[in-house]
């Protein structure tokens, strides 16, 4: 794979963004994740720091517009490629916090697969002058759709020694979309996602998934200092998922599978 260009030039140094770090809206995130009480569990900063934009600033897509501190990179399909996440302390609620997010990476490449777009975020939450939670996002940005989705077939591991299972249903990822601002119309409009997209069902969230394995490091490992995950697959809605993981060198390897045994989403925990 060879690349085109970076193009991190004359865009915005950073965006701050500030939140109450509504209680409620805690709640709600658990209540959709079953959970009880108002705790903020690791990657619940998620659902806090909107940046709502007008309907006539918003892509095709639902996401807004690029050109701000994500530069244009003329490819219209966005996807979520993994994170990096390193939790200092609780995010605390009812606690106003402020969010610094910078552009570390913007690069145009050509691969196999055509043109891509590789683009990394940092961001930094603070509450009373103090770093909560460091988050690195990693987005990729391709062509626009020919036909049908060409999904990936890796295969996952099977040497795990938790597993849980997880199927999901429209209400939850509507709902996980509307509390995380994320108007991404691959998770909630079937039509665009078949139509548009090529996918033959609604797109689990990538940052769901990896949730739902941050929970499960979570309870294993009696807290969370670091994590870092990877998309490798889609998961659709009508599919019910295995949350896999195994003590690692230095904490849990951590994996989805499909049903079809394909690996869609792996990840290591501290």
């Amino acid at each position: 794979m060879g690349q085109t260009g970076d193009i991190m030039t004359q865009m915005p140094a950073e965006i701050q963004l500030h939140d109450p770090i509504d209680p409620a809206r805690l709640k709600a995130l658990n209540t959709i994740l079953v959970l009880s009480g108002a705790q903020a569990h690791p990657f619940a900063h998620q659902v806090f720091f909107w940046d709502a934009q007008p309907a006539d600033r918003l892509g095709r897509d639902g996401h807004p517009k690029l050109g701000g501190l994500i530069p244009d990179l003329g490819l219209p399909r966005r996807m979520w490629a993994g994170g990096r996440l390193r939790f200092r302390q609780d995010l605390m609620p009812g606690v106003a916090a402020q969010k610094v997010s910078v552009l570390e990476r913007a690069e145009r490449k050509t691969g196999r697969s055509g043109a891509l777009g590789v683009v990394t975020l940092r961001h930094e939450i603070r509450q009373n002058g103090a770093l909560v939670v460091t988050d690195w996002q990693d987005l990729i940005y391709r062509e626009e759709a020919s036909g049908e989705a060409v999904l990936r077939s890796e295969a996952a591991p099977v040497d795990e020694t938790l597993h849980e299972a997880r199927a999901f249903t429209t209400t939850e990822l509507f709902r996980y979309s509307a509390l995380t601002f994320n108007g991404h119309r691959i998770h909630y409009d079937r039509d665009y996602a078949r139509e548009v997209e090529g996918y033959p069902g609604l797109v689990v969230h990538g940052p769901l998934l990896a949730q739902y394995l941050m929970l499960m490091a979570e309870r294993e490992l009696g807290g969370l200092a670091a994590f870092s995950f990877r998309a490798h697959a889609p998961v659709f809605d009508f599919e019910q998922v295995a949350l896999c993981a195994k003590p690692g060198p230095d904490g849990l390897e951590m994996w989805v599978r499909g049903p079809d045994g394909r690996l869609c989403l792996s990840a290591s925990a501290q």
